[in-house]
């Protein structure tokens, strides 16, 4: 029962967490570019990037519960020695997710508190890229550690800013007008065909590569419930929203966005559920009904955090800097 919940919570948290991870990278983006957009969904986006440090304060849910979640911290011997010693070692983990959600964290409040520079932002986004490259592959793909795939960052960030921009869809920040809501369209869209794609090309290279241990990966969440669990992903994250946002009147119009962004939450959420669970074969089901409870439970404990802290950290800004820069 305790592996189910340690299990139910990685899958929770990783699905939770990626609306203020994602959030705060577009305020980065925003930050470095400027523009219309970033303005437009700031109320929707800063509340969520407010919630980093609690997303820093749960995974503690995951520290503590290693053993359970990954082969290698119940047993070293699963992989080679020089990787145990060098990496994939519960120490040097723990270390690598502080390193990354502490820095996340301070990026976060640096942004809301107007106190993040061009030149901050521009560093913060290089940080992000840098550690989501560790820890991707620490909290996903060690579960299983004889697969690879050096794309898996990317895709993961990717995911990232999609929850994000589907969370602004679905939170519709007030003067969302039909030119704002359109951009919000565009970016959503944009950032789908970057996850569908970068999904699709880490399957070809394993698969027509033939590469043994990475079709193996794949030919394990393509069996069983696995597959029926991919197909609901790919047509609720993927080819539903990507066909509505083909016309025009829904890109322009907030209530239809709303749905959009409802349904490629809900596809994101599968998706990386897809990536975990298959890992603990029998023991997924458990796992997977914790993983509900879990969501629901963090999603929770975001209502008295994200917006309060936001509005307190906007009091200490700087005179002179606009409101949502």
């Amino acid at each position: 029962m305790m592996e189910a919940i340690a299990r139910g919570w990685l899958v929770a948290w990783l699905v939770w967490s990626a609306v203020p991870a994602g959030s705060l990278v577009l305020m980065l983006i925003h930050r470095v570019t400027g523009g219309r957009w970033g303005e437009a969904l700031a109320p929707a986006l800063r509340p969520a990037a407010a919630l980093m440090p609690l997303a820093a304060l749960t995974f503690l849910g995951v520290a503590l519960a290693l053993p359970a979640l990954y082969p290698w911290a119940a047993d070293p011997g699963t992989v080679k020695p020089d990787i145990a010693a060098l990496y994939l070692d519960p120490a040097l983990f723990d270390l690598r997710a502080a390193v990354t959600l502490v820095g996340w964290s301070v990026l976060a409040l640096l942004c809301l508190a107007g106190r993040c520079s061009p030149l901050a932002a521009a560093l913060g986004l290089s940080f992000y890229g840098l550690t989501i490259s560790l820890v991707a592959l620490d909290w996903i793909l060690s579960a299983e550690p004889h697969f690879t795939s050096s794309a898996f960052a990317a895709n993961v960030a990717l995911h990232q800013m999609l929850a994000a921009l589907a969370w602004a869809a679905v939170a519709s920040p007030p003067g969302l007008d039909a030119k704002r809501a359109s951009d919000l369209a565009g970016l959503i869209l944009a950032t789908l065909l970057g996850v569908l794609y970068m999904s699709l090309m880490s399957y070809i290279v394993a698969w027509y590569g033939d590469l043994p241990e990475k079709s193996v990966w794949y030919l394990k969440r393509g069996t069983g419930p696995w597959i029926a669990v991919l197909l609901a992903a790919l047509a609720s994250g993927g080819l539903l929203p990507f066909a509505a946002l083909l016309f025009a009147r829904i890109r322009r119009s907030a209530a239809a966005l709303r749905v959009v962004g409802l349904l490629v939450l809900v596809g994101v959420a599968l998706h990386l559920a897809w990536y975990v669970l298959p890992a603990y074969e029998s023991g997924a089901g458990p796992a997977a009904a914790c993983a509900v409870l879990g969501v629901a439970l963090l999603a929770l404990l975001s209502v008295p955090v994200g917006r309060p802290l936001a509005r307190r950290l906007s009091r200490i800004r700087p005179a002179g800097r606009p409101r949502h820069a």
